[in-house]
């Protein structure tokens, strides 16, 4: 089951609200890949005016990340740079960095994802950038700060989920060491950066200042493990969430179930039940106690393993959850984008692009009862606003001529 918000962007202003949290604040955005455009794509579904600023020609990497049909207005790029005006500029240019200096000047946030240092050598640094408006919210995230031995290293998602300890962790020593499969410290990170550009508006608020915020993916990935980094710090002791004996994921005649079993009473006995084994397996001495399961967790699963094999992952999702055991089936996500529950959620929202057609994508997670999340403009093609938003900043059209004979914009 699936349902759709549909917008037309075109007549989309009476579904919008009258004020959004964010109306009035102009971010200009350097960002691009996954880590930055999620923050600042967020920041425009509550109402800030996100001016995407991209390379001429190839624009945003994730543009042409991957081979697609639409070209440059790929399903990658449109899922995370809706409600932003885009411009295409010559950063290399003097030109076009003045251009970019004056819009700066009046804004409210500046936001960049670059390598430490990249923003300084553009000329758009924190020190020159407070001083032409110290009112701005200069942020940045890098992949693991701007000093130290990995300062220079390429922040990127998988580097960094190796770095962090991420990639260590795994449900068994016999698990072969892979990716995470989904950008892990890309989406957190952005997230952060969210949340910091949000502090910082509210600090402004108050004083009148702006600041800069910095977060890195490494840090991220870090305070991600704040639970097992406390008891590493101190008791020596690695916790691994995958590896309770209770807990896991098995194959079932049709797929896939997993269960939580510690967090109801009596768990394993409850399993047992569960799984119609002919006794309870806390009655034998090798997973009497929890220290017992734990020593012998991989005899205990493979009995588990064995029973679940036998029966349909819809049949073991019953009877564990008659008797109060968590649990799940296994989905995939075109089966989970299906899902009653993610159309009750209102998660899918289709959209009208100029180029590329009506297209589907998540909407935002954040729910607001009474200023929420709106879709007011589908992603930028590239360079589509560069008159519009130079003329908004007191640029004549003799000048913005200029600057396309100079091949400034692009």
């Amino acid at each position: 089951m699936t349902s759709e918000t549909v917008l037309d962007t075109a007549d989309n202003a009476a579904a919008v609200p009258q004020t959004l949290p964010l109306d009035g604040v102009t971010v200009v955005d350097f960002t691009q890949v996954f880590m930055g455009p999620s923050c600042t794509q967020l920041l425009g579904d509550f109402g800030a005016d996100v001016i995407k600023v991209e390379r001429p020609v190839s624009g945003d990497t994730s543009r042409n990340s991957l081979p697609d049909r639409d070209g440059q207005d790929n399903p990658i790029f449109l899922s995370i740079n809706r409600n932003k005006r885009g411009m295409s500029i010559d950063t290399k240019s003097e030109e076009g960095r003045e251009v970019l200096r004056s819009i700066i000047s009046g804004a409210d946030v500046v936001v960049s994802n670059f390598r430490a240092g990249v923003m300084e050598r553009m000329g758009f640094g924190y020190e020159e950038m407070k001083a032409l408006n110290p009112r701005l919210i200069w942020a940045s995230g890098t992949g693991f700060g701007t000093s130290g031995p990995y300062s220079t290293l390429g922040g990127q998602d998988v580097i960094n989920q190796a770095y962090s300890g991420v990639m260590w962790r795994r449900s068994s020593d016999d698990d072969p060491l892979t990716v995470y499969p989904t950008t892990l410290c890309d989406y957190t990170t952005g997230m952060h950066l969210f949340q910091g550009i949000l502090l910082a508006l509210r600090s402004r608020d108050e004083t009148g200042e702006g600041q800069k915020v910095e977060v890195t993916m490494y840090d991220s990935m870090l305070h991600m493990q704040m639970q097992e980094a406390s008891m590493q710090l101190n008791r020596g002791f690695e916790v691994n969430w995958g590896r309770m004996p209770l807990t896991g994921v098995f194959s079932t005649t049709d797929s896939a179930v997993c269960f939580v079993g510690g967090l109801a009473t009596d768990p394993l006995k409850r399993i047992s039940s569960a799984l119609g084994l002919d006794e309870d397996l806390t009655l034998r001495p090798e997973f009497a106690t929890q220290e017992k399961q734990v020593e012998n967790r991989a005899a205990l699963q493979s009995i588990f393993a064995e029973r679940l094999a036998t029966n349909t992952t819809e049949h073991w999702t019953t009877r564990l959850e008659q008797q109060g055991v968590l649990s799940a089936p296994v989905r995939t996500l075109a089966e989970t984008l299906e899902d009653e529950q993610t159309a009750v959620n209102q998660m899918i929202i289709e959209a009208k692009h100029p180029t590329a057609g009506a297209f589907r994508m998540l909407n935002a997670p954040i729910r607001l009862s009474n200023t929420p999340a709106t879709v007011r403009r589908v992603a930028p093609r590239l360079g589509e606003h560069n008159d519009e938003i130079l003329k908004e900043n007191g640029f004549d059209e003799e000048a913005i001529s200029r600057l396309h004979d100079l091949g400034v914009l692009k």
